[in-house]
C-alpha cells in the first residue's frame, strides 16, 4: 500500500451537524419549553390531595405550639431538637441515623413495589410545580393559549399578566422560605423580626436562599430538575424489575394506532385502541410520550392515565390503555391482580424485612430512653484528699442534662464503699431542657480503706418522678 493511500485511510471523516431544528439530541439541545395541559380524573384527584396533605403539614407545624414552644424546632444555636414531646440533643445522634437508614429502607421497598409514587405525588419539587403551574393557567390560561402568549410581542397585556403571575410565584415563594426557617427560629419570633426588619444575617440569607430555589426550581426549571438535577431518576433502573408497578402503554391493545370516527369498525381498519389523539403527551410535565415505553424521565404522575381513560370512554373503547401495570402483567394479558400475586417476592420481603427491624429497633430505643443524661468526671487537680474526721475525700463534677420538659429535682446517692457519703449538696433542681454541671465532693473514713481505687456507683435519680434515674460508674481513690 502506497504512503498516499495509507494517509487517506488514517483521515477522519467529518460530517455536517444537523441543520436547526433538527430532532436530534445533544449535551447542549436548547431547552424545549413544556406546556403541560390540565388534566382531571382519579389520579389527579389524588395527587391534589397529597399537595394539600403535605403543603398543610409544612406550613403548619411551625405555628403549632407543645409545652409553650413550637411543636416541630430545631434549635441549633442551643442545640436542642423538639419533636412534639421528645427533647433531642446532639448525643441522641444515633436516633437521626435510624431515621436515614429507616428512609433509604423505605424509599427502596416502595420504589420496587410501586415505582416512582414518591416523585409523581409528594416530592417537593412535583408539589410545588403543580401548585405553580395552577397559578399559571389561572392568569395565562391552558396550553394553547400559554403558548400563544409567549410567542406574541410584548405588550402592556402580556406584560400585566406575566408581572401577575410572577408576582405570585415571588410571594408563595418567599413564604415558604419563611416557614422553612420557621423550623429552627421560632416562627412568631421570626414573624416579630421579619415585620421589623430585624432578621439575623443567617435567618435573612436562608429565607431568601430557600425562596429564591423553590421559585427557580418549580417556576422555571421544572422538568429539568426531575431529569437531569435528580439522582433518583438515574438509578431508579437498578432498582425496578419485571415486576414493579409502573406506568405503561399497552402496545399489544393499542398498536398500530391511528385517527378513525366513533362507528369505525376499528378491525376493518387494522387498527388498535389508540386514536393518536397525543393527548398523553400533552399532559405530561416532563413532555415524553409514554407510548415508546418505559423512561427514565416518567415520575409516575398518572396525567396520562387520566387523559386516556378520559378520550377511551369518550369513543367507547374500554379504560386502561394506559394504566399502571408490570411488564409481567402487560405480558401474560393480566390485571392488577397479577401484580398483586407479585408482591410478596424475594426483594420486597427482604427490605420489608430489614425496614420492619429497623423500625422496631427505633421504637424500642425511644420507648426505653430515659431522658437524663449524666456524665461523672474526675477532678484530675486533686485525686485524694485528708479532711477533717480522719476522711478521705475525692472530688468529681456531674454534668447532668435534664431531656424533658419540666423541670425536676435530684437526688445524688452513692455506693460501693463502707461509709462512704456526699459531702456537698445531695440535691440539686435542673431547668427543663437544660444542662447544669456541679462538683460532688465524696467522703469515705480512711480506717475502713486501703490504698486504691475502688469501684463506686452514682446514682442520679429525680425525687418527683422515681423512673427518672441514671447510674454511672466510678472509682474512689486511697493513698
Amino acid at each position: 500500500m502506497s504512503t498516499e493511500s495509507r494517509d487517506r485511510d488514517r483521515v477522519i471523516p467529518i460530517h455536517p451537524a444537523p441543520p436547526a431544528g433538527a430532532d436530534e439530541s445533544g449535551l447542549f439541545e436548547v431547552r424545549k419549553k413544556i406546556y403541560p395541559r390540565a388534566v382531571h380524573g382519579w389520579f389527579a384527584g389524588w395527587r391534589w390531595a397529597l399537595v394539600w396533605a403535605t403543603q398543610l403539614f409544612f406550613y403548619g407545624m411551625p405555628w403549632v405550639t407543645w409545652n409553650d414552644r413550637p411543636a416541630l424546632l430545631f434549635d441549633l444555636a442551643a442545640r436542642k431538637f423538639y419533636v412534639l414531646g421528645f427533647v433531642f440533643w446532639p448525643q441522641d445522634f444515633i436516633y437521626l441515623t435510624l431515621l436515614l437508614v429507616a428512609s433509604a429502607l423505605a424509599l427502596f421497598l416502595f420504589t420496587a413495589v410501586a415505582g416512582r409514587l414518591w416523585c409523581g405525588y409528594a416530592c417537593p419539587q412535583t408539589v410545588y410545580t403543580e401548585i405553580f403551574l395552577w397559578i399559571e393557567r389561572r392568569i395565562e390560561g391552558d396550553k394553547f393559549a400559554r403558548e400563544k402568549l409567549d410567542r406574541a410581542p410584548l405588550d402592556a397585556r402580556k406584560f400585566a399578566l406575566k408581572a401577575a403571575k410572577h408576582a405570585s410565584w415571588g410571594a408563595i415563594a418567599l413564604w415558604t422560605g419563611f416557614t422553612f426557617v420557621g423550623y429552627f427560629t421560632p416562627i412568631r419570633d421570626l414573624g416579630g423580626e421579619v415585620l421589623s426588619f430585624a432578621t439575623g444575617p443567617w435567618e435573612t440569607f436562608w429565607i431568601l436562599f430557600y425562596g429564591l430555589a423553590t421559585y427557580g426550581n418549580a417556576g422555571w426549571m421544572r422538568e429539568q430538575v426531575c431529569k437531569y438535577m435528580c439522582p433518583y431518576a438515574r438509578f431508579q433502573g437498578a432498582m425496578f424489575d419485571r415486576d414493579t408497578l409502573v406506568i405503561a402503554y399497552d402496545v399489544n391493545r393499542g398498536e398500530p394506532r391511528g385517527a378513525r370516527s366513533r362507528k369505525a369498525d376499528t378491525k376493518a381498519l387494522g387498527l388498535g385502541d389508540c386514536i393518536d389523539c397525543t393527548l398523553c403527551v400533552q399532559v405530561c410535565p416532563t413532555g415524553i410520550d409514554i407510548r415508546k415505553g418505559l423512561q427514565y424521565e416518567c415520575i409516575g404522575c398518572a396525567a396520562c392515565i387520566d387523559a386516556c381513560d378520559q378520550v377511551m370512554d369518550k369513543v367507547g373503547y374500554p379504560k386502561g390503555l394506559i394504566r399502571y401495570a408490570t411488564e409481567n402483567t402487560i405480558a401474560r394479558h393480566e390485571g392488577i391482580e397479577g401484580f398483586v400475586r407479585h408482591v410478596l417476592r424475594a426483594r420486597t420481603l427482604i427490605y420489608t424485612g430489614i425496614l420492619s427491624a429497623v423500625i422496631l429497633l427505633a421504637a424500642g430505643s425511644l420507648w426505653l430512653r430515659v431522658p437524663l443524661k449524666v456524665d461523672v468526671i474526675r477532678d484530675r487537680g486533686a485525686l485524694v484528699r485528708e479532711v477533717e474526721g480522719d476522711l478521705l475525700e475525692n472530688v468529681f463534677r456531674l454534668q447532668v442534662m435534664n431531656a424533658t420538659e419540666t423541670a425536676h429535682r435530684y437526688r445524688l446517692r452513692v455506693e460501693g464503699v463502707d461509709g462512704l457519703i456526699v459531702a456537698s449538696a445531695p440535691e440539686i433542681a435542673i431547668e427543663a431542657a437544660t444542662t447544669r454541671g456541679f462538683p460532688v465532693r465524696l467522703r469515705a473514713p480512711r480506717a475502713s480503706l486501703v490504698k486504691g481505687s475502688h469501684p463506686i456507683r452514682i446514682a442520679i435519680e429525680s425525687i418527683d418522678d422515681p423512673a427518672l434515674q441514671v447510674t454511672e460508674k466510678s472509682v474512689f481513690i486511697v493513698r
